[in-house]
C-alpha cells in the first residue's frame, strides 16, 4: 500500500530489536481487561458496542503486541490506532449490542479482526486536510500492509496485517 509522505510506516523500521515491555499504570488495566474479557490471541473476545470498549480493546492489543508478542512500540502505537478505528466503526455503524476483537500472529505478520453482525460494507473514501471525521479506513489503508473485509453468513469480519520482524 501507498505510504503517508513523511510517516514510517511499519515495514520500513530501521534495526530489527524489539523494545522490552516496561509495565505502566495503563498495563494494570490491560491485564484486568484480559482477566475480564479473555486473551483475543486465543479466541474472539466479545465486547459491549459501546465507545468505551474502544479503550479496552487499544489496551487489550498494546498488552498483546508488547507484552506477549514481544513487538517494537512503533508496531504497537500502529496497531492501537488501527483497533481503535475498527472499533470505532463497528460502534458507529452496525447498531450490534457486541463485537468480536481476535488476535493472530503467524511467521513476519500479524492479523488483528473486528467482527461484527452487519453485513454493510465499510467504504474507503478520500480524505481531505480540513476533514474532521472520515479518516479511519484512510489511516488503516495507509499503516497497515493490507486489509480487507470478509462477508459472513450473519455479519462480517473486517481485518488489517501488518509485517513484523521475527526475532
Amino acid at each position: 500500500m501507498a505510504g503517508l509522505e513523511g510517516v514510517e510506516q511499519p515495514g520500513q523500521r530501521g534495526g530489527a530489536t524489539a523494545a522490552r515491555w516496561v509495565p505502566a499504570a495503563e498495563d494494570e488495566q490491560a491485564l484486568k481487561a484480559l482477566e475480564l474479557f479473555g486473551n483475543p490471541t486465543e479466541d474472539e473476545v466479545r465486547l459491549p458496542s459501546r465507545p468505551e470498549s474502544a479503550a479496552t480493546a487499544r489496551r487489550l492489543t498494546q498488552c498483546v503486541v508488547l507484552r506477549q508478542w514481544g513487538l517494537t512500540p512503533q508496531i504497537a502505537e500502529h496497531a492501537v490506532l488501527l483497533v481503535s478505528e475498527l472499533v470505532g466503526n463497528a460502534v458507529r455503524h452496525t447498531g450490534a449490542r457486541v463485537f468480536g476483537l481476535r488476535m493472530l500472529r503467524r511467521r513476519g505478520w500479524i492479523r488483528i479482526e473486528v467482527r461484527d453482525p452487519s453485513r454493510g460494507l465499510p467504504c474507503l473514501m478520500p480524505v481531505h486536510e480540513l476533514d474532521t471525521s472520515g479518516r479511519g479506513l484512510f489511516l488503516v489503508d495507509k499503516l497497515s500492509d493490507r486489509w480487507g473485509v470478509d462477508l459472513l453468513p450473519r455479519g462480517k469480519t473486517t481485518w488489517f496485517e501488518m509485517r513484523v520482524s521475527d526475532r
